[in-house]
């Protein structure tokens, strides 16, 4: 098993950019205030693991290709991925998750396990973290994107209401394009050099 610190805070930085302005932030918000903290951030971060593990198998198979085709693939989902973020922020805003008022700690970690679990598949973040895996290595994308996961999860439920506030989601989705589209014609620089 071999770490790769870059990877780790590549991985990290996107995933997080990536999933700060998306409705799983504004989901773990919602419950929060109607459910314990502690144990929304339990299920949260488990169904964020799960996904991590899924993403970081298909990256990995993706991995065993040719690796010309690995970074077109690459630079195609960062474009994509960039498009996605650069195009706006679509509605995420306006979802709001009515949530009932659920207490102990089963109730809420499966309440909160099952909203994430469900919600995330074919994800954005899903699909860097993919990505990423397959050109970074498996082990350091898994620690980069399960940390930025999870550290957005609790942002969302410790100071969710400030960030709202404070810094405008279409701010942190541009940013987050940016880098996306940076990164795409990296990858596709590559192509041609590597």
């Amino acid at each position: 098993m071999h770490l790769d610190l870059l990877a780790i805070i590549t991985a990290f930085g996107l995933i997080f950019l990536a999933e700060l302005p998306d409705k799983t932030m504004f989901a773990s918000l919602a419950m929060g205030t109607r459910m314990r903290p502690l144990y929304v951030w339990f299920g949260t971060s488990s169904a964020f693991i799960v996904h991590v593990a899924i993403a970081v198998g298909a990256g990995s198979l993706i991995g065993l290709l040719p690796d010309w085709i690995v970074k077109l693939v690459s630079a195609s989902l960062f474009a994509l991925g960039a498009f996605l973020l650069l195009r706006g922020s679509g509605g995420d805003d306006d979802d709001e998750t009515e949530v009932k008022t659920v207490t102990g700690f089963w109730p809420v970690y499966s309440t909160a396990f099952m909203a994430v679990f469900i919600s995330e598949w074919g994800d954005l973040t899903q699909i860097t973290t993919a990505n990423l895996a397959a050109s970074n290595g498996t082990w350091s994308t898994a620690i980069g994107s399960a940390a930025a996961l999870m550290s957005v999860s609790a942002l969302a439920l410790l100071a969710g209401k400030f960030i709202a506030k404070r810094v405008p989601l279409t701010t942190v989705q541009r940013i987050g394009g940016i880098c996306m589209l940076g990164l795409a014609v990296w990858t596709t620089v590559e192509i041609f050099t590597g």
